[in-house]
């Protein structure tokens, strides 16, 4: 046992820097390949639609120099929708890839394990006491998301919230939560529950600068902290007898992780609502892209702003003139996803 101890050491420590490098360098490439993508995303949901404009007269709009029809089309209606489709991607991309490292299950998504609907509880309560415009729909989505948080960490703090310990309970408390949805909705009047029901299925439609300043206050002060927590995650993957030893206090760090990531969910939802598929395959889809071990937040962020940005994109032109909600494009993407996670997982284990 002597002679392993010193081996396992070198094997981790000496030939790091090296692979580090290796895997860093395709990250970037990635990450890189992705930030063109959203800016191709983007640059297409501001020039397509009813009113099209070409590239020079986008370029002249965003500089300012446009006429005044030009400068509500794209500067008051496209430009906020495009930046909160961004924005809410990031920012529940990178909550599932918190969720998935800490439970090392890749179905450990927000909206699979219930933070997403305790969320969309929380934000409809509001929206239906207090109206869909009202401030506080914000805090709303994060009261009903840490609620969910604490009472799934209570069913599942015997099995530590790893694997299925995590994913059952979350399962059935999103049912539960998803017919206490349903039941405000029959006590609303007719108005509010239309609203409500749009705005359950995750709609980008109407959205304006002051969502889109919300969410991004709220992703500029929540996703550096997520990238300095990042390297916890990485300890965390490891187990939690290497990471005790280490020197990481797993309970504090869990919980700090878990907290950060249902704020992220939160404030996409009170945004735009519940979006599903975004934070349980753009991590994945992320970590098969860069090939690189741990979370990779940034790719992962990047990843599901890209992928929200197009669906929106599908969600405003498929039935044109009729736009339908992003959350319906996210969800039918997502079924197929979770078909074929649930398929690979069956031909591994037989």
């Amino acid at each position: 046992m002597s002679s392993a101890a010193p081996h396992s050491t070198r094997s981790v420590v000496r030939p790091w820097p090296g692979v580090a490098f290796a895997l860093h360098r395709r990250s970037l490439a990635v990450a890189a390949a992705l930030a063109l993508a959203c800016v191709a995303v983007t640059a297409l949901a501001l020039t397509t639609g009813t009113y099209a404009l070409g590239p020079a007269a986008l370029l002249q709009t965003l500089l300012g120099q446009a006429d005044a029809q030009h400068t509500f089309i794209v500067l008051d209606l496209r430009l906020p929708r495009a930046l909160v489709a961004l924005g809410a991607g990031a920012a529940l991309a990178c909550a599932g890839a918190i969720f998935q490292s800490l439970s090392r299950n890749p179905l450990a998504s927000p909206d699979i394990i219930g933070f997403s609907t305790g969320s969309a509880t929380g934000a409809l309560t509001v929206i239906l006491l207090a109206g869909e415009r009202s401030a506080s729909i914000s805090l709303g989505a994060l009261a009903g998301g840490a609620i969910t948080c604490a009472l799934l960490w209570l069913l599942a703090w015997r099995r530590q919230i790893t694997g299925q310990g995590l994913i059952l309970p979350g399962i059935a408390i999103a049912a539960l939560l998803a017919a206490v949805n349903d039941y405000l909705l029959t006590r609303a009047d007719l108005d509010q529950a239309l609203q409500a029901r749009m705005w359950l299925h995750g709609s980008l439609q109407g959205v304006g600068w002051e969502q889109a300043r919300r969410l991004g206050l709220g992703a500029a002060l929540a996703l550096p902290v997520a990238l300095w927590l990042a390297p916890r995650l990485r300890l965390l993957e490891m187990g939690d007898d290497v990471a005790t030893s280490l020197g990481l206090r797993v309970g504090a760090s869990q919980a700090g992780l878990a907290l950060l990531a249902v704020g992220l969910t939160a404030l996409a939802i009170a945004s735009v609502g519940p979006i599903g598929f975004i934070a349980l395959a753009a991590p994945q889809l992320a970590r098969r892209l860069s090939r690189a071990p741990g979370a990779g937040l940034v790719v992962a962020s990047l990843m599901g702003a890209a992928l929200c940005a197009a669906a929106d994109l599908i969600a405003r032109h498929a039935l044109a003139p009729f736009q339908i909600p992003v959350g319906l494009v996210t969800s039918a993407l997502g079924g197929a996803y979770l078909v074929y996670l649930l398929a690979r997982e069956w031909r591994r284990s037989s």
